[in-house]
């Protein structure tokens, strides 16, 4: 898949990215990079800005980054046209932290420490996210893998995304299991995403829309354990809950990543795999705050069970952080959603809340007219979601509350959804 890239991303790429062989300038690490993004917002300048060979100056100034380097990165042209051929040669693409594509659950859960470049192999709609996170030891014991393909399976069923992280045992078996069950899943890759973005298996669901593979790093980057924990804080970012199958206590990056994430501020929701033959470190992430994973018998109620359960774990959306990472300037104010609809597909966009409502209700609030409009006849909810541009698991939550307030009907084979008396 090719992508067009803008002058933001081109001159982003130009500053943190790596570029073929040659390494006589360093590229920006992400926080020099959060530097020069201040003093862009500062000046009301944009990345595309320092096009202008003035301009750089002035950053570099400004910033506090040599001047030398800045010159130097934004002088590889050449590398850069090549390397970028390469990548779309291979179907991979690119996003940068200045992209409307680039996913806003990174923005909203990391702030600044969102990467500013995103790698991907795959169908681009998928970005939204959402889902559950499933990850845990490579080493995953036999009751262990049991487990996690249960609850792979279970998502599936409950059109449910899996997200994880590509690694050798339990995210691989999440991964396969949701991708051989029919179901959609989100790798996020700590190495090598063009190696394993060509591997038989990949090609096949990536063809069929069922796999979207990101990594923040190069396409060609090698594994460590620096990239493996920037990774894992990617995969919550990217997932309604996480899910920690076996952790070794205090040691190994499941259980880095997972205490990483509860000791957020705005963390989501993260449970862990119960029982009495269970890792230690799972028993200790519960004292950090992660809930046991429910037992889920009807899987049509799994996205009712996991937000009862998760419900305890207080949820804030991020409003205002240190850096606005889309280069626009915002009221401080406190932020709604609001439902916009723009040649027939679902746009969400923030502004000034002038309801007590919470955010999840305001939303729904705001965007039950529009699914009224769409089910005049009936529509089966994959072609709803198309048609809205929103991803199932969400457009199912809408759903069963439109239901259950006896606004619109559901039928049977196939489910089928009409307003109420038609």
């Amino acid at each position: 898949m090719k992508n067009y890239l803008t002058d933001d991303t081109k001159v982003i790429l130009l500053l943190c990215g790596v570029l073929g062989k040659d390494k006589t300038v360093k590229p920006l690490a992400l926080n020099d990079y959060n530097k020069l993004v201040r003093w862009l917002r500062e000046n009301e300048f944009r990345p595309a800005d320092l096009l202008d060979p003035s301009n750089v100056i002035a950053a570099a100034i400004g910033s506090g980054l040599e001047q030398g380097r800045l010159q130097g990165l934004m002088a590889r042209g050449v590398q850069l046209g090549f390397t970028i051929e390469e990548w779309q040669r291979n179907g991979v693409w690119l996003l940068s932290r200045g992209d409307r594509a680039y996913p806003r659950r990174l923005k909203k859960h990391l702030s600044d420490k969102s990467p500013a470049l995103l790698f991907g192999v795959g169908e681009q709609s998928l970005l939204r996210g959402g889902g559950v996170g499933i990850v845990g030891s490579r080493d995953v014991d036999e009751a262990g893998r049991k487990f996690t393909q249960q609850v792979a399976e279970q998502c599936v069923r409950s059109d449910i995304p899996v997200v994880s992280g590509g690694a050798r045992g339990v995210d691989q078996i999440s991964m396969n299991t949701a991708l051989d069950a029919g179901g959609v899943t989100i790798g996020v890759l700590a190495e090598n995403l063009l190696k394993k973005s060509l591997e038989r298996n990949a090609r096949k669901a990536i063809a069929d829309g069922q796999l979207l593979l990101i990594s923040p790093y190069h396409p060609s980057a090698r594994f460590s354990v620096g990239t493996a924990m920037g990774r894992n804080k990617l995969i919550y970012a990217m997932a309604d809950y996480g899910l920690v199958v076996s952790a070794d206590y205090e040691k190994g990056g499941t259980w880095a990543g997972a205490k990483e994430e509860l000791k957020r501020k705005h963390h989501i929701p993260v449970f862990v795999r119960g029982g009495s033959d269970v890792p230690l470190g799972n028993t200790k992430l519960m004292d950090l705050g992660a809930e046991v994973w429910p037992k889920i018998i009807d899987t049509n109620k799994m996205c009712q069970i996991l937000e009862k359960v998760g419900s305890s774990i207080k949820k804030e959306v991020r409003q205002s952080g240190e850096l606005n990472l889309l280069y626009e300037f915002k009221d401080k104010s406190s932020l709604a959603l609001e439902i916009a609809e723009d040649s027939s597909v679902l746009v969400i966009k923030e502004v000034v809340s002038s309801t007590n409502f919470s955010p999840a209700e305001e939303l729904y609030q705001v965007v039950l007219p529009i699914l009224l409009k769409h089910l005049g006849t009936p529509i089966i909810p994959d072609e709803l979601a198309k048609i809205l541009d929103v991803s199932k698991t969400q457009l199912n939550r809408w759903l069963k509350r439109a239901v259950e307030s006896e606004k619109i009907s559901k039928m049977n084979k196939p489910v089928r959804y009409c307003i109420v008396g038609k």
